[in-house]
């Protein structure tokens, strides 16, 4: 599970950890974005949390994920992207998983103004999901490399939203860290430098927790 800010670069982490563990990537933001663009009463609720930078409440995530979790491709293993996101949600997943339990927490560490510049050059594929940037674009016109889609800046990245998220990171997920720690299932890394180098580092930390483990 990877833990960091909105814009710590942790998408495109766990698009990568989960190919070279070939492991699932369960990411609540591309559930959220799924059931917003389906027009059902819970994407169309959904839709208005994001809209407006806020978090969707825990009875929902928690029934998504818990949906999501009895998929076969979960068998081997998964990766969780954006969830939990507070100390009620993480002991809602421990119950869910019983015994199995979670192996291993990363916590990106990038600093606040680092992660304002980075979700202000956003661009995301309204299909896919796929992650770009002003200095990262796709290769031809906006258009995703990885689908075909259109690329756009996401509505809840205005600054308004980006710092009304941050807050809310502040106040619900840092005691999720701390909770973690608690738990001695917390390692952090250093979120700062090219993705690949960000990616080796976790993949680090990762071998080396489950030689000890």
């Amino acid at each position: 599970m990877l833990l960091g800010k909105q814009g710590a670069g942790k998408g495109t982490q766990c698009v990568s950890l989960s190919r070279h563990y070939v492991i699932a990537h369960i990411s609540t933001g591309e559930i959220f974005r799924a059931a917003a663009k389906s027009g059902t009463e819970f994407g169309r609720k959904a839709k208005e949390f994001m809209d407006a930078g806020e978090l969707v409440p825990d009875d929902v995530v928690n029934g998504l994920v818990r949906e999501r979790l009895t998929k076969d491709d979960t068998k081997r293993g998964f990766l969780l992207d954006g969830y939990p996101r507070n100390v009620q949600q993480a002991e809602t997943l421990d119950r869910m998983l019983g015994p199995r339990g979670i192996d291993l927490v990363i916590d990106i560490e990038v600093a606040t103004d680092v992660v304002l510049k980075r979700l202000a050059g956003r661009r995301v594929c309204v299909d896919c999901g796929t992650n770009y940037s002003v200095d990262t674009p796709p290769r031809d016109d906006w258009t995703c490399d990885r689908c075909g889609g259109k690329v756009i800046q996401r509505e809840d990245d205005t600054e308004h939203a980006i710092k009304r998220r941050l807050r809310l990171y502040e106040e619900q997920t840092e005691p999720l860290i701390a909770w973690y720690m608690g738990c001695d299932k917390l390692v952090s890394i250093d979120g700062v430098g090219a993705t690949e180098r960000v990616t080796a580092r976790i993949i680090q930390a990762i071998d080396a927790r489950m030689r000890h483990a």
